[in-house]
């Protein structure tokens, strides 16, 4: 339902314009002031204000709304004669005005273009996002829009941005759209994992270091804040960085200069961040282990990518999407998930989030020869209650990979890729030849994963190929 911000200091104006808005089946937000109406106006699809207010007035309203978020439509009440007034409302970016006392007819059709203007703008936007980064986004839930919308809208203002959620929510995705709806998406995109690295070496890879700057640096080397110099750099898990390195990066942040390790001299960065973590970074202060002006300076702006459990209405889309991806990905045609399917995956309650669910459908999708795919597939056991328990009769294949964070996403990948390739060489009783044309690689390429997940032995060269 399209929500209506509606401002005026009168209340019997504000009265008549409710009664109009829930006349048409939207849903009507009241603010008295100017002042009132911006902490409103998060999740609005358009904007009815009258121009003088005390305080505040229509204009400076339409001013600060644009500096919020430009594609959100604010309709101009003015008083009849202010002709001159409205057209400088225009030129500022207001979508439409409305002399006072208004006409009904007149107000339901510029508030129906102005909110048709707001879904078109909304989808184009989108649409421009999911062409930036190669992939569709799927988020059609109230909590998941709230993220997306906020994510376009601080994309182009050159602000820290700090992405929370549980493991496998989404965060690199909020990461990537930050970047590629920004000033700065011509530049570079690097990820640096604050978790995969030995303290040690952190403050290294991070700022560079020079030759010899301690054992084992046999050249110089460009650390990520310089391969990321006009671009964007996300620090995924930033939580795990040791406090030494806290200060440094906290450091580059207040003077936009780093130092390589073993060098005497700073450089100047020119690099946007976009933090990610799944810990509680305000506790994580208090208790000491992260620093307090680092995190001030990371939280510019919070963003927090619901769990799966809190959006199911996402679930049913985004498994046809996994399924439609690893499907083009195989080399399988067609593949149709069941409504039986569907039912069970939007009821589980998903404790690895989104990622998890692509680990369980692209398992399912890879298992299928195509067309529909139901119940019967699903991997062992879906977690919530709704799943029924169901044993994998295939000696081969591992255990799903663990869904609490204890695995990177490499090794989940990896973990997917041997089971696959264990339940295909099962299938056809260890044919390399016929499994490696059912996975779309060459048989070179298949011998060579076989060795390196440890399972060649399993298989031997018993299969005629």
């Amino acid at each position: 339902m399209p929500r209506v911000l509606l401002v005026d200091d009168e209340p019997s104006v504000l009265a008549a314009l409710k009664e109009l808005v829930q006349g048409r089946g939207w849903e009507p937000v009241l603010a008295r002031s100017g002042t009132e109406a911006l902490g409103l106006v998060e999740r609005a699809d358009a904007v009815v204000t009258d121009f003088s207010m005390p305080e505040m007035d229509g204009m400076e309203l339409l001013r600060s709304i644009r500096e919020r978020d430009e594609s959100l439509p604010v309709i101009l009440l003015t008083a009849h004669g202010s002709e001159r007034l409205a057209v400088r409302a225009i030129k500022a970016g207001a979508y439409e005005y409305v002399s006072k006392p208004f006409d009904v007819d007149e107000m339901l059709l510029a508030l129906g273009r102005a909110i048709e203007t707001r879904s078109l703008r909304l989808q184009n936007r989108h649409l421009t996002a999911e062409q930036a980064i190669g992939r569709r986004i799927v988020g059609e839930s109230s909590a998941m829009r709230h993220v997306l919308e906020a994510a376009a809208r601080l994309a182009p203002k050159d602000i820290t941005v700090l992405v929370r959620g549980e493991t496998g929510t989404g965060k690199e995705l909020i990461a990537s759209l930050l970047h590629a709806q920004s000033r700065r998406a011509a530049g570079p995109l690097v990820r640096f994992n604050c978790g995969a690295i030995p303290a040690e070496l952190a403050e290294a890879e991070l700022f560079g270091h020079t030759r010899g700057a301690f054992t084992g640096a046999t050249q110089a080397r460009a650390g990520f804040f310089a391969e990321a110099n006009g671009g964007t750099l996300v620090l995924d898990e930033v939580g795990e960085l040791p406090l030494a390195v806290q200060a440094k990066l906290l450091r580059a942040l207040q003077e936009g200069e780093i130092q390589p390790v073993g060098s005497g001299r700073t450089e100047k960065v020119d690099v946007r961040i976009v933090a990610c973590t799944n810990r509680d970074l305000a506790a994580d202060t208090r208790a000491g282990r992260f620093r307090e002006d680092l995190y001030y300076r990371l939280a510019v702006v919070d963003l927090v990518v619901p769990p799966l459990r809190e959006r199911r209405e996402d679930i049913p889309a985004l498994a046809d999407e996994f399924a439609r991806r690893y499907a083009e990905r195989f080399g399988i045609e067609e593949v149709h998930l069941t409504p039986a399917v569907i039912e069970q995956v939007r009821a589980a309650d998903w404790p690895g989030n989104v990622r998890q669910l692509e680990n369980v459908v692209a398992r399912m999708v890879a298992m299928s020869g195509g067309g529909e795919i139901g119940p019967e597939s699903l991997p062992k056991a879906v977690p919530g209650e709704a799943a029924t328990q169901r044993p994998i009769d295939d000696p081969a294949a591992e255990p799903p990979a663990p869904s609490d964070g204890s695995l990177g996403l490499r090794e989940q990948i990896d973990a997917l890729e041997r089971s696959v390739i264990a339940r295909t060489m099962t299938a056809v009783r260890g044919n390399q030849s016929e499994a490696a044309r059912r996975l779309g690689i060459s048989r070179n390429t298949l011998t060579e994963r076989l060795r390196r997940y440890g399972i060649a032995a399993e298989f031997g060269t018993g299969g005629s190929s």
